[in-house]
C-alpha cells in the first residue's frame, strides 16, 4: 500500500455513517449483513444507505454478494489491516522492537460496544 491508496480509503471513512456502517459489518464478521438489516441498525434511510454503502464498496471497504433480490454486505478486514501495517510501517524509524508499548495493539473496550 502507499499514500495514493490510502488516501481513498480514509476518504471513504471520514464520515461518521461510512464509519458506523463499516464498524457494524466488522462486529457480524464474515457473515455480513444485508443492506436491509444495516439500515435497521442503524437508522438510515434507504436512499441514504445506498449512497453510503456505494462509497464504501468504491474504496473496496466492503465487499458484496447478491443473494436473490437482496445483497449481502462484508468488511474487507484484509484491506484495513493492510491500512494499519502502511500506518505502522515506521514505527520507532523501521525497528518496532525498540518502541515497547508504543508498537502494541490498543484495547479499546469502549469503542467495540458502538456500533
Amino acid at each position: 500500500m502507499d499514500t495514493s491508496s490510502a488516501t481513498p480509503i480514509f476518504e471513504s471513512l471520514a464520515s461518521a455513517a461510512r464509519l458506523n456502517i463499516y464498524r457494524l459489518l466488522v462486529k457480524t464478521g464474515p457473515q455480513g449483513l444485508v443492506a436491509g438489516e444495516i439500515g435497521a441498525a442503524l437508522g438510515i434511510a434507504p436512499t441514504n444507505l445506498s449512497f453510503h454503502l456505494k462509497a464504501l464498496s468504491h474504496a473496496s471497504l466492503l465487499s458484496v454478494v447478491q443473494e436473490g433480490r437482496y445483497q449481502r454486505y462484508r468488511a474487507n478486514l484484509a484491506l484495513v489491516q493492510e491500512l494499519i501495517t502502511f500506518l505502522t510501517a515506521e514505527c520507532c524509524a523501521g525497528h518496532p522492537e525498540q518502541c515497547g508499548e508504543l508498537c502494541q495493539p490498543v484495547d479499546c473496550p469502549e469503542l467495540v460496544s458502538k456500533p
